[in-house]
């Protein structure tokens, strides 16, 4: 059979896997703190027939060889880290992370998973946490009766409570970094968890040694650009179609060749 066939059965299915990411870009176009992600191809082995820098004579050499490439393949798919525009939304639990950072968020098995999600809410204990109900870490409470919400843009949370003059000091909210935060792992709802690609998190104040602050009211989008994305389909439909046209070049090639003997 022809090489072809194969080399460009590679390509569709690399193309398949480009569409299924681009895809996912636009179905979160609108999810609060989504990064859009990027697919990475390699070229698959090369046959080599002829060898570069091989002997023609005593003093002479190929220049260059022949080597057949065999196709591509998908290699990663890559989280883009860059911001995403801010809403202004009122909600005093809102908050953005301005540079770099994520929420720490405890799960139920008591590990930490996390987020650029600041869509907090609170549950019936008073306790802050995210639209499934997982506390942030360190554990913030409301208390009952409180009329306004403060958070700064290092994190400090503090509570107006009627008949008390000063507001009540509630805690503190962390950031974490990792110097690789491309290898972190999507478990979805949101949430990313730690890998060893990303390397152990580094907590901090928000506004403390790289990590980013915090804005109250407010919430980071999604940084997927529909335009950009939609090109990126075409491009990428394109690519499939034109493979999908080298197979039936190839088939037609194959179908004059069987015709030869009649």
């Amino acid at each position: 059979m022809m090489r072809a066939l194969w080399t460009a059965g590679t390509g569709m299915v690399a193309q398949q896997a480009n569409i299924d990411v681009i895809s996912n870009n636009l179905a979160n176009v609108n999810t609060t703190g989504f990064k859009k992600s990027r697919t990475d191809f390699q070229d698959l082995m090369y046959q080599t027939i002829r060898q570069a820098g091989a002997a023609t004579g005593p003093d002479t050499q190929l220049p260059t060889g022949i080597q057949v490439g065999s196709g591509v393949r998908q290699v990663a798919t890559q989280k883009i880290y860059t911001m995403g525009n801010f809403q202004n939304t009122g909600n005093q639990l809102d908050v953005a992370i301005e540079g770099d950072g994520f929420f720490r968020i405890t799960m139920p098995d008591g590990t930490i998973n996390y987020t650029r999600d600041g869509a907090f809410k609170m549950d019936s204990a008073g306790r802050v946490v995210t639209s499934e109900g997982y506390p942030l870490e360190p554990l913030i409470t409301i208390p009952e009766g409180t009329t306004e919400i403060t958070i700064s843009s290092d994190g400090r949370v503090s509570a107006k409570i009627p008949n008390q003059t000063n507001a009540q000091d509630l805690g503190q909210i962390q950031l974490s970094r990792f110097i690789n935060p491309a290898g972190l792992e999507s478990v979805g709802r949101n949430l990313l968890k730690e890998t060893a690609a990303s390397g152990a998190p580094v907590d901090n104040i928000p506004g403390a040694e790289g990590a980013g602050t915090l804005v109250q009211k407010y919430l980071e989008m999604s940084n997927v650009q529909v335009v950009e994305e939609m090109v990126n389909m075409i491009v990428a439909e394109r690519a499939y179609q034109m493979n999908s046209k080298a197979i039936t070049t190839c088939d037609s090639m194959l179908e004059v060749a069987a015709g030869l003997k009649r």
